[in-house]
Formats: C-alpha cells, structure tokens, sequence
C-alpha cells in the first residue's frame, strides 16, 4: 500500500521500532508504514503461527528493517529486543474467538502470558511508548450501542478475557511505574494481506476468496448482526498517532479504534459481491458460539488524546480491498 500521508511529524531517523507479529495483517502494515517514512530502524518478530513471511517479503531487502522468527512467550526474547528499541508496537495475538474456545491454553499463553512478558521488558528497557492492540470483544454481554470506552460487560470467550487481562496489566503498570502504554480497541480490522485461509479467516477476506474462487459463501446466523468494519489504514493512523501523542492523559488507558458505522454481515457480503460483479446467494448456518450480536464504537476518546480521524470509511475500504485481492490473486 502507499503510505504516503504521514500521521505524524518530524523524522522518524533517529529511532528505532519493534514491531511484533510483524507477518501478520496489522503488524505488516506498520512495518510498511514505518519504512516509507524513512524510520531509522524496524526490528520485526513473530512465531509465523499467525503470520506469514509474504507478508513482509517485500521489506527484507531494506537495510532498515531485520525480521526474527521469535515468540513473545519467552520473557528472555522481550527483553532482549526491547533493550535495543525506543518505541514497542504490540500487534502479536492469536486472534479468533472460535480459536481460544477451541484452544484457550495457547491463546491465554500468546495473548496473555505474551503481553505481560512484552510490558515487563519495555519496563525494564525504559520504552519511550508503548502502543498495543486490544479488543472490542471486550464489550462481553453489553448491549450499549455505541460502545463506551468505561462499560464493558461480562466477556463471552477466553478471547476476550484475555484482551480484557492486557488492558488491566498495562493500566496497572502506567499507574505503577508512569509508563507511557496506550491501548487500541480494534473493531473488526480489515483490508489488504489479511487472511484468508483455515477455520478463523475473518469475514471480509474470506466472502472474497469464495466468491472468487466459486466456493460456498455461508454466514453465521441471519447475517444481520452488525459490526464496525475499519479499514487498515485508518489503524495504522491510530497506532503512529498513538505513538507520538503528547495527551498524558492516554497513558494507560485505551480507546475505540473503528470508523463509527454500523454495518451487517449481510450488507458486507451484498458490497463485496457487487463489487466482485459475482452474484451467488449466501448459505446461512447456525450462529457462532461466542460472537458478540452487534457492535458500534463511539470514537470521541480516540479523536481528543490521539488526534484519530477515520480517513477510509467502510465503501472505499472494501473497493480498496476487493482491487488488491484481484491483482494478488494467483
């Protein structure tokens, strides 16, 4: 992608940047991201159970980027990457709600166990920012449209208790320790590289690899739950901004990264199909255990400590997307 518009200002020459999960959708993106501006120096890590090195295929060839097959569960790797960074963005998970009900112990391993590990070591290390990716799974039970940053409910899936363990950690550590840590509550990112294999591809992808490839199309449930669908960018927006804000008051607090539309899976798969100019009807099955019914973020917390402003909203982000999935098809 063409990162051309900065989201931040001066140089980025003089520091250096980890990025774990690196290979995967959101963390590759901010490596791209980072090396367009001319950062001094990315280090890259991930265990490529989540990722994969195509992903960052195109950046190895820049002198200001090395990439390390390395897994945020052992403390002894956190430490000893943070020790030669100044800024730590946190993107490493196994996402998938389905997945932490099928396999809590790794998820609450990568997801949690992971986390603390990472939030020692840039303690330790004397980080100059933190910025790590959250859930809006966290919102649990809680019906409330739009969703507040201060009223989450009771969590559905280990999933969601795990992203609801980092924020508690990183509000702790900030409190404890003054560390500079900012918390992103993603809602349902999508775009560009995101995957579109195995059980947990998420929605977007997935609709446009079978109706691509003249596979079954099936929905869970009637398809009018509804989500919040954010385009890569505007993620990546959130993250920089988040890294260089001077609004202390974000210190350990996190906030709703989405574009504030309410969007049904139905509509989704009626776009993409449109967009694709491939007209197959869906096939509906049984609702997924876990899944929230509907999610709509209130973003005001994010524009007033992070100065974030949804650039791409949902219609030019899957056109977007639906072009990048055609010209990288094979």
């Amino acid at each position: 992608m063409n990162y051309s518009k900065a989201f931040h200002t001066g140089s980025l020459a003089d520091y250096t940047f980890l990025v774990t999960g690196a290979a995967g959708f959101i963390g590759s993106h901010l490596v791209e991201y980072l090396l367009q501006h001319k950062a001094g120096k990315v280090i890259g890590i991930d265990n490529l159970s989540n990722g994969y090195e195509k992903n960052i295929a195109a950046f190895l060839c820049s002198e200001n980027f090395e990439f390390h097959k390395a897994d945020i569960t052992d403390f002894s790797v956190c430490l000893s990457f943070c020790k030669q960074v100044n800024f730590v963005l946190h993107q490493a998970a196994l996402g998938s709600v389905p997945r932490s009900i099928a396999n809590p112990l790794d998820t609450h391993a990568s997801n949690s166990t992971g986390f603390l590990n990472l939030l020692e070591a840039t303690r330790i290390s004397g980080i100059k920012r933190m910025v790590y990716a959250s859930s809006s799974s966290v919102y649990g039970n809680n019906t409330d449209l739009p969703k507040v940053e201060h009223k989450i409910g009771l969590p559905l899936s280990p999933y969601a208790v795990s992203k609801i363990t980092n924020e508690l950690y990183a509000h702790t550590y900030a409190q404890m320790h003054n560390m500079p840590v900012i918390g992103l509550r993603y809602f349902n990112i999508f775009g560009p590289r995101q995957n579109t294999k195995g059980p947990y591809a998420a929605a977007i992808p997935l609709f446009i690899e079978s109706l691509l490839n003249n596979q079954p199309c099936y929905i869970n449930g009637d398809g009018e739950q509804s989500r919040d669908f954010t385009f890569i960018e505007n993620a990546v927006q959130a993250n920089i901004k988040a890294l260089f804000t001077n609004k202390t008051e974000a210190f350990g607090k996190v906030v709703n990264i989405a574009c504030g539309q309410k969007i049904s899976v139905n509509q989704i798969y009626h776009k993409i199909s449109n967009a694709l100019q491939l007209k197959k009807e869906p096939i509906y099955r049984e609702e997924r255990i876990g899944d929230v019914r509907n999610s709509l973020a209130d973003i005001s917390k994010a524009k007033e400590w992070l100065n974030y402003t949804p650039e791409v909203l949902f219609e030019k982000g899957v056109q977007q997307t639906v072009e990048w999935f055609l010209e990288n098809r094979k």
